[in-house]
């Protein structure tokens, strides 16, 4: 009888545990596109890559930045070409607090910053940097120890920025407790309209 309770207990015992706890620091980097509804542009889609951190200080408060980088090339008019660069730099604060053994609640405050380059030939280069900050409310929690969620909604404003609202869903899967393929995709008014979507695609190394 023993035997059999014994056995009963090993089999169950991955179905019973909890999930590891989620983790604040990590190092992420990948590939990122950035879908631009503008009929004049004719639709751009500028591709690049992206790299982020966070490091947990306790507390449940983190620090985290990254900077991403997207560009493409796509005509103008007839013999008109021009080339196109954003890249975006963020540095702020975050806070979770655990609302069960498997969701957090999180909120984020950011320094932002966007430049642009346009470069059209025949006609020269111009460029704009906007700063602002980004604040942002979501939950993030885990399916199970090897799959996790998010959702949040985040708030630009202040500075060069108008105030603008854009929703995340992300996702990570992880193959151990370090490393995970992540993915994300932000909607909303990140450039010129209500449609912009950004798509990221990266390696997560949690610590």
């Amino acid at each position: 009888m023993k035997t059999k309770i014994l056995a009963l207990a090993l089999a169950l015992a991955p179905f019973a545990a909890s999930a590891a706890p989620l983790s604040y620091t990590y190092v992420e980097g990948g590939w990122n596109k950035l879908h631009v509804e503008d009929d004049l542009l004719d639709n751009p889609e500028a591709d690049g890559g992206f790299i982020r951190g966070s490091y947990d200080l306790g507390s449940g408060v983190n620090v985290f930045g990254g900077v991403s980088r997207a560009s493409e090339d796509f005509g103008l008019a007839p013999g008109v070409t021009a080339d196109l660069d954003l890249t975006q730099y963020e540095l702020g604060l975050g806070y979770h607090q655990s609302m069960s053994d498997r969701v957090d609640f999180i909120a984020e405050l950011a320094y932002a910053r966007l430049d642009a380059d346009l470069d059209v030939s025949g006609y020269g280069k111009i460029g704009d940097d906007i700063k602002g900050g980004r604040a942002a409310l979501g939950v993030r929690g885990q399916f199970n120890d090897a799959l996790e969620g998010l959702l949040k909604v985040n708030y630009y404003g202040g500075g060069d920025f108008d105030e603008t609202f854009t929703g995340v869903i992300g996702a990570q899967y992880k193959f151990n407790p370090t490393w995970g393929i992540t993915a994300e995709i932000e909607h909303g008014e990140l450039v010129s309209s209500n449609e912009d979507t950004r798509y990221m695609v990266g390696v997560r190394a949690s610590f």
